[in-house]
């Protein structure tokens, strides 16, 4: 499934691993070793976020795009 959500990608200390969050649904994050394995990780977990939510009935909120923060 293709989604045109805003992924953020960060190294973690913490975690020792790049971590890609997707703001507009909320807890939906993945990590990897490396950017591009954080980022298809993100890919995979959207796509899974989706599927859940509508299994379950939540709303799936359409992507707004590039996020502003003050």
């Amino acid at each position: 499934m293709k989604s045109k959500y805003e992924i953020i990608l960060y190294w973690s200390e913490a975690d020792e691993a790049f971590v890609a969050e997707v703001p507009e649904l909320p807890g939906c994050m993945a990590d990897g070793k490396t950017y591009e394995e954080a980022l298809t990780n993100a890919r995979l977990v959207i796509d899974e976020w989706m599927e859940t939510a509508k299994a379950i009935g939540r709303e799936v909120p359409e992507p707004k795009g590039r996020l502003m923060f003050a």
